[in-house]
């Protein structure tokens, strides 16, 4: 048995879950998260002043499965929580 923890962007939810659904996963736990990475935040101005976003949203998706099956959930969680952005590999 292998537990798979995967961080992605929360608009990537629906794909992920999607995919994983399409290749037999019936289960997950879903987990709201902040964090950040090498993006390292980014700045926002609110009122006419600046200030800065250290944490961003995340989800965190856990996932128990038998061990034969752990690399096709990863390679599917890769291909579909994929944006093309920094924080994304």
């Amino acid at each position: 048995m292998k537990k798979i923890e995967a961080i992605i962007k929360p608009f990537k939810l629906d794909e992920v879950k999607q995919k994983l659904t399409s290749i037999g996963i019936s289960g997950m736990t879903i987990t709201e998260v902040k964090g950040f990475g090498r993006q390292k935040g980014h700045t926002e101005l609110y009122r006419g002043a600046e200030y800065t976003v250290d944490f961003l949203p995340k989800v965190k998706v856990e996932i128990l499965a038998p061990d034969a099956m752990a690399p096709k959930i990863i390679e599917t969680i890769l291909e579909s929580a994929q944006t093309g952005k920094i924080a994304t590999r």
